[in-house]
């Protein structure tokens, strides 16, 4: 996950700054969420891990650092990472 941050920024970050973890509930879940944000026309970046026994896989998903306001809607249906289903 720090991975997906890290890669989804491009030039400092304002130390005001924070990141939220949301979970995907598969790697078709967060295929299909790379792929709304691609389609609204989001910058992130998709995450497929580089060595076995995963390579390949779809595992994280970084967006750069944005007003909460500004996130699309859908990403407000996820999970944070840890916490409870949201209603």
């Amino acid at each position: 996950m720090a991975h997906a941050a890290g890669e989804s920024v491009a030039g400092p970050v304002p130390h005001t700054t924070n990141v939220v973890v949301l979970a995907a509930t598969s790697e078709g879940h967060l295929v299909t969420v790379a792929e709304a944000l691609a389609d609204a026309g989001v910058p992130h970046t998709l995450i497929r891990e580089p060595d076995l026994p995963w390579a390949g896989a779809a595992t994280a998903i970084g967006l750069p650092p944005m007003p909460r306001a500004a996130a699309p809607r859908f990403l407000k249906r996820l999970a944070l990472y840890g916490g409870a289903t949201p209603p």
